[in-house]
């Protein structure tokens, strides 16, 4: 497989929708990961990133303006379990805590769940799990999507990575580009390199997302030896 330059993929489409990229950092010490919203109407537009314990939450940047499906644009997009970090698109991130807290596994605790109800587009619901304990360091990616647009079938992808390379990472994101409906993603993860310290690596995301699309942003570099994590999040709405 091709390795990606991840700023050519994010600024060559303008609207990939949300997106998950997990990684190891390029000097090997950081598991690295980001995940950043778009939006098209006013609702998906008015809403920013807020630290929620060791997590986020999303909210609504102006209370006072009415948000149309606040239940798919609201949510908790990141949560903490132990050594877990679970990284989703919307609120399966609660389903595989609870499912992983009753001992189920991040697949398993995901069959509860299928794609979103906002037809005609069934948004895929994308997530991620990052696994750092005693200097390894492991990730999951899935992805639930309408088989081909038919909403009687729901098609369940997931990818585990036992490993982690320097300098490497995975990238899937809801829609392939903007239309109507809009194209569900389509394979699998693609593989994308991982580079600079946290900052850098924010404002290369940051930057390349589409100027008049892009809503909010998270990233995190957790130190695979100590487990400390440090935390960036960039708002358009500030």
């Amino acid at each position: 497989m091709e390795k990606l330059n991840i700023a050519k993929e994010l600024s060559s489409n303008a609207y990939p929708g949300r997106g998950i990229i997990i990684g190891k950092s390029l000097d090997g010490k950081n598991a690295v990961t980001a995940y950043f919203i778009m939006g098209r109407s006013a609702s998906s537009r008015n809403r920013i990133f807020a630290v929620e314990g060791e997590g986020i939450r999303t909210e609504a940047f102006d209370p006072s303006t009415l948000l149309v499906a606040p239940e798919l644009i609201i949510y908790k997009p990141v949560r903490v379990l132990g050594n877990n970090t679970i990284v989703t698109n919307g609120d399966q991130t609660d389903t595989v805590y609870d499912g992983m807290s009753a001992g189920k596994t991040f697949e398993e605790s995901l069959r509860e769940r299928k794609y979103e109800h906002d037809a005609p587009n069934y948004t895929p619901r994308i997530s991620g799990l990052m696994h750092v304990e005693n200097g390894e360091f492991d990730y999951s990616m899935s992805i639930l999507k309408s088989h081909y647009g038919n909403p009687d079938i729901c098609d369940r992808h997931t990818y585990t990575f036992d490993g982690a390379v320097a300098g490497e990472g995975h990238f899937i994101h809801t829609y392939m580009g903007d239309g109507n409906p809009l194209p569900s993603f389509e394979g699998e993860p693609k593989l994308v390199e991982i580079s600079g310290n946290i900052d850098e690596f924010t404002e290369m995301v940051w930057n390349n997302l589409n100027e008049d699309n892009k809503v909010s942003l998270f990233v995190r570099f957790i130190d695979i030896a100590t487990g400390e994590a440090t935390t960036k999040i960039i708002n358009k709405n500030q």
